[in-house]
């Protein structure tokens, strides 16, 4: 199927579910509805969705991406933390799209606590992510939904900026690295303000994401991720200072980085995944 087997909302369709359902997007959420089918029709495509794909779609709103998603999608599975939207979506669905009701799946619900979902199990994830959660909920979702294999994802430009960073750059960071551990991660575009009600302060990106094999490593997730964590908790410091805390004393940061092949003078930004992989191992015991 294409996109019109679905009528897209335009700003007018969007402004009324709003007024009907008495909702005025809110900052706390980081409500920023899109109003332009033809910004949905975009995201939709640069996705690539196979008719296969099983799409979680995080913060649906007021259904403008759903309908695009539901046109190309075996199945959409959608999690709203707004308890009048989550009830409006598969009616807005019914009117807009009937014919594509059936592969509606709404829960209600905050996507960083979501533990399992109703369904077919996700293989893809497209999403308009709140600013402010962007990172943690993209990070919870590729976590414990491990049969994601790709997604795309709308974020602020600059947070798209820090997840598909490489070492080297000057925003280079947490975010960057943990995205790696999951994913490969590239830019795929840049959209505009004024396709959202309201108009965010800021431009948005969009991050197209292809699941990778973990790194080969002995250390676990958690022991990769507390070694990034301090390593960038001081930019500004050699990892032989920045570590002091994480191995005990930079005595023996020194030594892990060494053990590891890693220069101790070097800075977090300078690594790649698989050096704090490689240094995770060697992180030293205590007594």
């Amino acid at each position: 199927m294409t996109d019109a087997a679905a009528a897209l909302l335009g700003p007018a369709d969007v402004r009324a579910i709003a007024t009907r359902l008495g909702v005025r997007p809110t900052k706390q959420l980081g409500q920023n509805f899109v109003i332009d089918a033809n910004t949905v029709r975009r995201i939709v495509r640069t996705a690539d969705i196979a008719p296969s794909d099983v799409v979680l779609e995080v913060g649906p709103g007021l259904g403008s991406l759903t309908l695009g998603l539901l046109s190309v999608a075996a199945h959409v599975t959608a999690i709203e933390i707004d308890a009048v939207l989550a009830g409006a979506l598969a009616e807005t669905v019914a009117e807009r799209a009937p014919s594509l009701a059936g592969r509606l799946d709404v829960v209600e619900g905050d996507a960083m606590r979501v533990a399992s979902l109703p369904g077919p199990a996700p293989t893809a994830v497209v999403a308009n992510l709140p600013y402010n959660v962007a990172v943690p909920v993209l990070l919870h979702l590729l976590e414990h939904v491990p049969t994601i294999r790709h997604g795309l994802v709308m974020v602020q430009a600059e947070v798209a900026d820090r997840l598909v960073a490489g070492p080297g750059s000057k925003v280079y960071g947490v975010p960057s690295v943990k995205i790696a551990w999951y994913a490969e991660a590239r830019r795929a575009g840049a959209i505009g303000r004024t396709v959202f009600w309201p108009a965010p302060n800021v431009d948005s990106g969009l991050v197209a994401l292809h699941r990778r094999p973990e790194p080969a490593t002995t250390a676990g997730r958690g022991a990769v991720f507390a070694v990034v964590d301090a390593a960038f908790a001081q930019r500004r410091k050699t990892l032989r200072a920045a570590l002091s805390g994480w191995a005990g004393s930079p005595q023996s940061a020194e030594a892990a980085l060494r053990a590891a092949g890693i220069d101790p003078g070097a800075r977090g930004e300078a690594l790649p995944l698989e050096d704090f992989a490689r240094l995770a191992e060697h992180r030293p015991v205590r007594t």
